[in-house]
């Protein structure tokens, strides 16, 4: 992390240091996480699927019934010029949208201030480097994912509470990482990551009950480009643990290796060919798709 000293802070039109990086306490994202977010991740001076992260911060937005105050366009110039003021090649992205100062109550039209638009980067390191090597041990944890029709897993809202309640069982077990059931009992993603397993060279995930990630788009489109099949289906935790690989996704994650589930060992225990092909292709497709600065 850089020093506050030198960190800039992106705060509605603004570069200011950390210390200055402030929201009123009647914020509606503080008060009652109503707001938007998105990671994002920049390699070598390119800002990975920047236009795929920004469709959905305003898809989430729109459905929060939420007005960006900046254009598209303007919101990339303020990543890009905010990176730029950090000097960072390599940084993880944080754009956050909240609903903007109001009341104590929960109406939403009572929000007489500006959504407040904050972008911050910096350096993230989510899991240890050993697991990424030799793959990484899970669970399933009690709490579900919320059920589509109360909060849609696909937005990426600021209220994460479900996911942190699960991060927070998983944490107690002794896992830095756990699946959650969606309320059907599906597999539905992970606290903060989707899942793909891989079984007979075929890769799968969940088709409901979790976060549209960019990431596990972006393996999804390097498999077909590899002739290597894909679905997105129903998956239980049976075909979790009887999978030959299983593997994470996400922005921050990027791709991880899972080696063993509930304590069922998946296929030989140590990360499998077609997870490792993947993260080559991943690692490959950073340094070419997104918007160079």
């Amino acid at each position: 992390m850089k020093s506050e000293e030198i960190m800039k802070i992106y705060l509605n039109g603004k570069l200011v240091g950390r210390d200055e990086a402030k929201v009123s306490v009647f914020d509606h994202g503080f008060l009652y996480g109503d707001g938007a977010f998105e990671g994002i991740r920049s390699y070598k001076n390119l800002v990975f699927k920047l236009d795929e992260h920004m469709d959905r911060l305003y898809d989430t937005a729109h459905t929060l019934m939420l007005d960006i105050p900046l254009t598209k366009k303007q919101m990339v110039k303020a990543i890009v010029d905010t990176l730029k003021a950090n000097a960072l090649s390599d940084a993880y992205i944080r754009v956050v949208v909240s609903r903007g100062e109001g009341d104590l109550g929960l109406d939403p039209r009572k929000c007489y201030g500006k959504p407040n638009i904050i972008i911050i980067t910096d350096k993230i390191t989510l899991y240890p480097k050993e697991m990424y090597n030799k793959g990484m041990e899970i669970i399933t944890v009690p709490t579900i994912r919320n059920n589509p029709e109360a909060l849609n897993p696909r937005l990426k809202s600021l209220n994460y509470l479900n996911n942190i309640l699960a991060k927070i069982e998983a944490n107690n077990s002794g896992y830095c990482e756990a699946i959650m059931l969606d309320h059907q009992g599906y597999v539905a993603e992970c606290t903060g990551d989707n899942i793909v397993i891989v079984k007979g060279g075929a890769l799968a995930t969940p088709s409901q009950g979790r976060l549209k990630g960019i990431t596990l788009g972006t393996v999804l489109e390097l498999a077909a480009g590899s002739k290597i099949k894909a679905a997105e289906q129903l998956l239980t935790r049976h075909e979790v643990y009887t999978a030959d690989e299983c593997f994470l996704t996400g922005t921050a994650a990027e791709i991880i290796p899972v080696v063993k589930v509930d304590g069922r060992v998946i296929g030989t225990g140590k990360p499998g060919p077609v997870t490792q092909k993947m993260i080559t292709l991943f690692k490959a497709a950073t340094l070419k798709d997104g918007v160079r600065y």
